[in-house]
């Protein structure tokens, strides 16, 4: 066994944490991200620093807030004729975000043998930020005809669902690093519960029924959503519906509702529990378990029809709330975090942290090591965490959500909020107090951290 635990993160892919089961959820099923709760150490409220994909990837790479590390750039895409969208099928070459070292170069630094498996969405491939090898799909979702590179080498089709594929390249990959000796580190990608979410394994498409999915207080099931029947079919398949307009994709069922939407997204959740209960299997089966820090998120959220929007991208806590857990039997004992918010930023220095390394003067989250160790319940004048958009910045405490807007065309915040959310006593977001009069006491407050915070947080220059 090596002196260094290994390093597992794994994040999947738009999983609010309202369907998570140890998150409060009673029909969902996830009985193996509800064991490495019970196992380790979970907070209650985490959000991701920056609610769309690559920006949120890139965070979490680099410990450094979106403007820093890619300018603020949230996907990188391409405007076709017709208002089609293309987005790169695989990285550039080269740096053009992410400048300074990464997780992985940083652990690569300390004896690490790094690896990269899933969904990549970074704007760079992943040997010029620091892996050692790595198995990435096309940037496109697909769970099934998946188009995959191993170490930059030619495309190769996937055999099965890709979900499965790749939980058996990371059963093969922990296999390997058992026999070496040498600490390992996987960043470990799940695309699920994303949409194409019709692109599975019958199974778990109808494991849930529609009229036994909980619906959130902010979903009105009796007025359709804008533009309901095009989302639907983008829940449904992806790209395949929205750039190729396949014949299978133009059509929905007669009885396609929002319901039947969550209850598809509750079977694609199961799927990525059980991906991870394969990843946990195959440490205790390996005997690594007991020195492996497992880090399991989400890049963000889902609206899913939350006040009448869908996907993700704003202040709300369907976009922005993800489930977050660390476990690591030989050191961290079993606990719940309320009191503290941790962010994607946080995780970089957080995990350097576990380790008694110091983070790069670049990184821009916080160590939150006392805090996952209970020496502390939260960071003093620091239990907050910020949130990016492409519209404004937000701060999420324990008990509030107030977020500010850029000025038109701007990088510069306004000189008043635009949300302010008491998640404390409405959950559900009902009641913007932005627009109800003087704001409560607190307010204020939240209002200087968050415009010292963007005083205190350069953008990356322009290349």
């Amino acid at each position: 066994m090596s002196q260094r635990p290994n390093v597992i993160v794994c994040l999947c892919d738009q999983l609010r944490a309202f369907e998570v089961g140890c998150y409060g959820n009673p029909v969902i099923r996830t009985p193996h991200l509800d064991r490495l709760a019970a196992e380790g150490v979970r907070f209650e409220t985490a959000v991701t620093t920056f609610p769309v994909c690559m920006a949120a990837r890139s965070v979490t790479l680099s410990g450094q807030y979106n403007r820093g590390c890619t300018g603020g750039i949230g996907n990188v895409c391409t405007p076709m004729p017709g208002g089609v969208i293309h987005f790169p099928q695989y990285p550039v070459a080269g740096r053009p975000h992410l400048k300074d070292p990464t997780l992985a170069e940083v652990l690569r630094g300390l004896g690490y043998h790094t690896s990269a498996i899933g969904k990549w969405h970074i704007h760079s491939w992943p040997q010029d930020l620091g892996f050692d090898d790595y198995v990435i799909p096309r940037m496109n979702h697909a769970h099934s005809a998946q188009l995959f590179s191993e170490n930059g080498g030619p495309e190769f089709v996937a055999p099965g669902f890709s979900v499965d594929y790749e939980g058996d390249r990371v059963e093969q990959r922990i296999g390997q690093c058992a026999g070496s000796g040498e600490p390992f580190f996987l960043f470990y990608n799940i695309s699920p519960p994303h949409c194409p979410m019709s692109d599975g394994p019958e199974r778990y498409l109808t494991m849930y029924r529609p009229e036994d999915i909980p619906i959130r207080g902010n979903v009105d099931l009796t007025k359709p959503l804008p533009d309901q029947d095009h989302w639907f079919k983008i829940y449904r398949w992806d790209y395949r519906y929205y750039n190729h307009h396949l014949p299978y994709t133009e059509d929905l069922p007669p009885d396609f509702t929002l319901r039947r939407v969550i209850a598809e997204y509750y079977g694609m959740t199961t799927w990525v529990d059980d991906a991870v209960g394969r990843m946990l299997a195959a440490l205790d089966r390996t005997g690594l378990a007991r020195d492996t820090i497992v880090l399991f998120s989400s890049d963000h959220g889902d609206y899913l029809g939350s006040h009448g929007r869908v996907q993700k991208g704003d202040l709300h806590e369907e976009s922005i709330r993800i489930p977050l857990m660390v476990r690591w039997p030989a050191r961290l004992r079993p606990a719940t975090v309320t009191t503290q918010v941790m962010g994607l930023v946080d995780v970089m220095p957080t995990l350097l942290g576990l380790l008694g390394q110091p983070a790069p003067a670049h990184v821009q989250g916080r160590d939150l090591t006392a805090v996952v160790c209970a020496q502390s319940p939260c960071l003093a004048g620091s239990e907050h965490a910020v949130v990016e958009t492409g519209g404004g910045v937000g701060i999420r405490t324990p008990t509030h959500l107030y977020g500010l807007p850029f000025r038109p065309r701007t990088r510069e915040l306004a000189g008043s909020p635009h949300y302010v959310w008491d998640v404390a006593t409405d959950p559900f977001e009902l009641q913007n107090l932005a627009h109800t009069g003087p704001l409560p006491a607190g307010m204020a407050e939240l209002d200087r951290r968050l415009r010292d915070w963007d005083r205190a947080t350069p953008w990356m220059a322009a290349t």
